[in-house]
């Protein structure tokens, strides 16, 4: 799923995200749009930007998903640093502009992280983790 409302943005990463053999349920461009898009059709995982067409609701939206629901968030942002600490229990963000080979390294890491975790691929350098997620799967040794 993807919750983005710069139309022209979101249909190229759909595409994106199509031609590397992943299935988009959706676009959403509001809070409205992405929740009820995450009831019917259920994803695992959904692209999130923190400034929609109805406001900085990203981060409700991230919220949301991951106290109601079992799609896991990924923020796709240029303000990360507009990101609570917690990252709203998003697994991390890909930071804007973003690249196509960086985004599909993104999205094999986080495939083998949500499927099969931990991930045994490298974490690419295009994806920052939230600390909750780099210490469930990167645990400190010792």
């Amino acid at each position: 799923m993807i919750v983005e409302d710069e139309a022209i943005l979101s249909l190229d990463l759909e595409q994106m995200l199509i031609d590397s053999g992943h299935a988009v349920v959706g676009i959403a461009a509001t809070q409205k749009q992405a929740l009820l898009l995450a009831e019917t059709h259920h994803p695992d995982l959904a692209l999130v930007d923190l400034q929609l067409s109805d406001g900085p609701t990203g981060i409700a939206i991230a919220r949301h998903l991951a106290t109601h629901g079992r799609t896991n968030v990924v923020f796709m942002t240029a303000n990360s640093a507009m990101l609570p600490e917690d990252f709203a229990g998003a697994i991390g963000v890909i930071s804007k502009p973003y690249v196509t080979s960086g985004v599909n390294a993104a999205m094999a890491f986080l495939q083998e992280g949500v499927l099969r975790p931990p991930p045994v691929l490298k974490k690419p350098a295009s994806l920052e983790l939230s600390k909750f997620y780099s210490g469930r799967w990167f645990p400190p040794a010792g």
